[in-house]
């Protein structure tokens, strides 16, 4: 009998180490992962001026602004957060234009530089996308449904150098 007790012990024993290898807990999720966002990006195409600049991950944030230059004036801008907004789960943040903030969770990520974050709340966008492809190359998308319309709008971008505005002249 006690044979068998002892010979139960290892299996059981050995049958949750081995359930346990098997059920890796995945590590908690942080703004790093992102840190190939910091920096300034222009919008392919676009008047000069058009881009995203993303400051570095920082107190678990990354802060990020957006501007759309047409015929020589700003025309639409945004401000945003990239942040953890309860343990686990990381979010993108935007206001738009002066418009309160929409909060975007973390979808999934495809590839360790693919981020897709969705609110199916949202009228449009329903789904924030950004994909590196390489160290200078960006693309950012926004998905959803417009006027009716499943409809992807899409950000390629070039990575370029952040040039301070110039200081003011005295008198």
């Amino acid at each position: 009998m006690q044979r068998y007790a002892m010979t139960l012990l290892a299996a059981l024993l050995a049958m949750g180490a081995a359930r346990a290898a098997g059920n890796t807990v995945p590590p908690p999720e942080t703004v790093d992962k992102l840190a190939w966002l910091a920096g300034c990006w222009n919008v392919d195409g676009a008047e000069p001026g058009s881009g995203e600049q993303w400051s570095t991950a920082a107190g678990g944030t990354i802060l990020g602004t957006s501007r759309t230059v047409k015929g020589g004036k700003t025309t639409d801008f945004e401000f945003v957060q990239i942040r953890l907004t309860e343990p686990g789960q990381l979010a993108y943040i935007v206001q738009p234009s002066g418009q309160p903030p929409v909060v975007f969770n973390l979808l999934r990520q495809d590839k360790p530089n693919e981020f897709i974050f969705a609110n199916l709340d949202n009228d449009f966008p329903s789904r924030i996308i950004y994909r590196r492809d390489s160290e200078r190359i960006l693309h950012a998308s926004i998905v959803g449904t417009l006027k009716g319309k499943f409809t992807t709008i899409a950000f390629p971008m070039t990575k370029a150098r952040c040039e301070a505005a110039p200081a003011p002249r005295g008198k």
